[in-house]
């Protein structure tokens, strides 16, 4: 092992017996869905099937803690309606669910190979796409595929791959890496460790994660934050828990986060409440912020959001006094506002002006166990002229120079029209466009339903499969597979132990791209076995797969205040890993790309502001992709157990609102806009704003049959959001679109 690194797992047995059960110490990682990698406790009886799964209390991720559908993990072991062999059917009979044939894997991955080849031949790599979901390790596996064939045309559909990236990428701009909040996860010994310090500010900005659990963040982390003391500033359109507990709530109109992160740095600077010392030494640009926020007084900045103007001072005052004061924010600033990046910038800045960067219990820059150079994000595989090919770089900067991912705005227009080229085939693994990720189904359909080749690589038989696919390759699950959990946002190198045999001939996600790649591209595929392809991929923490099991959860050394220290920037000098060696306020990456360099604020669009003749036909705002517990995406809707947690598909509304409609708790309706329509059961709830309409994403109903895809085509609210996205060609509005409500009727 590499010198620093501790081993939480050493001392502890990774397995024992008690009784007539096996228990095995291991992670919670993939399929389904999630992507935070508990540790879990998997008993299992003496015919090796799963029949409890429990929280690992000497893992420091999670203490033990875990979600509903980890719970519900024998029951998804066993729900019948899981994909179990590979199947194929004629091309010529897309969308017929009767004309799938069961076949073995070695024709099904003859079947792929043959036509990837093909298709690389007659018309280049790059014409094949890679379609990627959430959640699932397949990220590194699948992006290394792609490299290897040749294809920089790796997407994850959303319009403006808003997931993450708008945020990854401002902060790219601003930190030249990106922070994290302080919950002190990147130790073992956790609260008790006497480098941290509990926040004694939590600002929560557009997130709900104690139902989401998002980006390596378990929502109970800040339950033990207010434990310890810590007040929360919640910025929030909906009344969550976390609001509801919060010593101050800003429910803001949906899209005008930017605007509030601007007036609140107008109020800490024009009040000289900034940190002088850290602006000083560590920040580019300062002065041209100062300039850039002025126009954002409490009173136009209160105008924009639907605010009180006092709720806005107060709450930047208890931002700029707290020491230290840390910022948890979500999927909501990636997708309620086209202009996401300079979105992200502007709420960064209220931090960095504070001096909240890089300090315990502030906002801490993480250890990158992964080095990116193994079987993960390689385009080290791609030539010059592959990345000059990917979708999107003519048009958006940030693809060619700062994302691995191509454009899925770029990617659909290229689908339509055939410019620049037309693409020929996808892979498509860990997701379903139709029913989650795909801003317009319908388009997205129309545009790839006469590729020649699709294949799909999934838990399920799900919509997307069922509509497109030529050749579908059956995924396992956790319990069933070896793997790594490896994440830089949850600090720690973890392991997948196989405790039961996969149903059917099911395999995992990692195993099908290991056997694709040795016949497609051989030269780049050498491993014999997907645990030598592990061992290769955990190298810089100097452990094998092997060792890892007695070893694991692993944690790398971590350090505060790395910018003083040197630890951040190539040439070893103090600093931050930017031009200037400074945060960069004015970023200069941005400059350099054609992109305004500070941040600033767009009225979404459509919304009241910049669309006043939609607003006045559709005058309520929506919010889409509210999550629910028993969910993660479009997963596990046939576990009966968690389906009865949330049976249907809902929009949240005020009772004034309901009132004003006419509209019933329970009560089904059409939710409708300019873009197209979805069907919805009504709850009337306080915890919705006025004018403001919150609705799930990602249903479809099992039971109806693939017949009828599931229903997926009256019940997918996507139908309702547009392809659109920034200047930087990363962020959407998903989440301050425009809407109303129609009595339900059958058509």
């Amino acid at each position: 092992m590499k010198e620093g690194f501790i081993p939480v797992g050493e001392g502890l047995p990774s397995q024992w017996t008690e009784g007539d059960e096996t228990i095995t110490r291991t992670t919670a990682w993939s399929a389904p869905g999630c992507h935070n990698g508990c540790g879990v406790l998997l008993h299992t009886d003496k015919e090796g099937n799963l029949t409890k799964v429990e929280g690992d209390p000497d893992c420091p991720f999670n203490e033990g803690r875990l979600c509903l559908r980890c719970l519900a993990m024998p029951q998804t072991m066993n729900d019948p309606h899981r994909a179990l062999y590979p199947l194929k059917r004629p091309r010529d009979q897309r969308g017929n669910p009767d004309a799938w044939e069961r076949t073995t894997w070695d024709d099904a991955i003859d079947i792929i190979v043959k036509n990837m080849k093909e298709i690389k031949e007659k018309y280049g790599a790059h014409t094949f796409m890679f379609n990627q979901g959430t959640g699932r390790d397949i990220t590194y596996y699948q992006t290394y595929l792609a490299s290897a064939y040749g294809s920089a045309n790796v997407l994850g559909w959303q319009a403006g791959e808003s997931c993450y990236l708008p945020r990854i990428s401002g902060m790219a701009g601003t930190l030249g890496g990106f922070f994290l909040t302080d919950y002190s996860q990147q130790f073992v010994d956790r609260y008790d460790n006497p480098d941290w310090v509990a926040p004694e500010t939590l600002v929560v900005w557009g997130a709900n994660f104690l139902n989401s659990n998002s980006d390596g963040n378990m929502g109970y982390w800040t339950i033990e934050l207010m434990k310890r003391g810590t007040k929360l500033i919640v910025i929030d359109p909906r009344l969550t828990w976390l609001s509801a507990h919060a010593e101050q709530r800003l429910r803001l109109r949906p899209g005008t986060d930017g605007a509030l992160a601007l007036g609140l740095c107008n109020y800490i600077i024009e009040n000289d409440l900034y940190d002088h010392d850290f602006v000083d030494k560590w920040t580019y640009g300062f002065d041209e912020l100062k300039e850039v926020c002025k126009p954002y007084t409490l009173e136009k900045t209160a105008e924009i959001c639907w605010l009180d103007p006092d709720d806005i001072a107060r709450a930047a005052r208890t931002i700029a006094t707290s020491k230290p004061c840390a910022m948890q924010w979500g999927l909501a600033v990636d997708c309620n506002n086209d202009e996401a990046v300079p979105q992200a910038h502007a709420i960064q800045c209220v931090f960095i002006i504070t001096g909240q960067i890089d300090n315990p219990g502030g906002n801490f820059l993480p250890v990158d166990i992964q080095t990116y150079e193994g079987p993960g994000f390689s385009t080290g595989l791609l030539t010059e002229e592959d990345r000059n090919l990917k979708i999107g770089v003519d048009r958006f900067p940030m693809y060619k120079y700062g994302s691995t991912a191509a454009s899925g705005d770029a990617m659909l227009e290229c689908l339509e029209t055939g410019e620049p080229y037309q693409m020929h085939g996808a892979w498509i693994q860990s997701a379903s466009p139709l029913v989650c990720c795909a801003n317009d189904p319908d388009r997205v359909y129309n545009a790839m339903k006469d590729l020649d080749f699709i294949c799909m690589i999934d838990p399920y038989m799900n919509a997307t499969a069922q509509a497109l696919a030529d050749v579908f390759l059956p995924v396992c699950m956790f319990p069933e597979r070896n793997g790594i959990a490896l994440t830089t946002g949850s600090q720690r190198a973890a392991r997948m132990t196989k405790v039961c045999e996969p149903k059917g001939e099911s395999k995992s996600d990692p195993e099908i791209v290991l056997e694709v790649g040795k016949k497609l591209c051989p030269e780049h595929f050498q491993w014999e076995t997907v645990e030598d392809l592990f061992t290769d991929f955990i190298e810089t923490t100097g452990v094998t797969f092997e060792e890892l099991e007695d070893l694991q959860p692993i944690y790398p050394p971590f350090e505060y205040y790395k910018h003083e220290k040197g630890l951040l920037r190539p040439d070893g000098q103090p600093g931050f890993n930017t031009q200037t060696g400074r945060i960069e306020i004015y970023s200069t990456m941005f400059q350099s790309m054609g992109l305004d360099p500070l941040p600033y604020f767009e009225e979404p669009v459509p919304g009241p502001v910049s669309d006043p003749e939609k607003f006045e036909k559709y005058p309520y705002i929506l919010i889409t992709g509210t999550r629910r517990p028993a969910f993660f995406h479009s997963e596990h809707r046939t576990i009966p157990g968690l389906r009865r947690v949330n049976p249907d598909p809902l929009v949240e509304i005020h009772p004034d609102d309901a009132k004003d409609l006419d509209v019933h708790d329970g009560e089904w309706v059409w939710l409708t806009n300019y873009q197209g329509r979805c069907k919805r059961k009504v709850s009337v709830s306080k915890e919705a704003l006025k004018g403001v309409f919150t609705a799930d994403h990602a249903w479809y109903y099992p039971e109806a049959g693939p017949e009828n895809l599931y229903d997926v085509r009256e019940l997918n609210v996507n139908n309702l959001i547009p392809y659109t996205t920034g200047k930087s060609g990363f962020g959407t509005n998903m989440k301050a679109n425009l809407c109303t409500i129609e009595k339900f009727k059958e058509d």
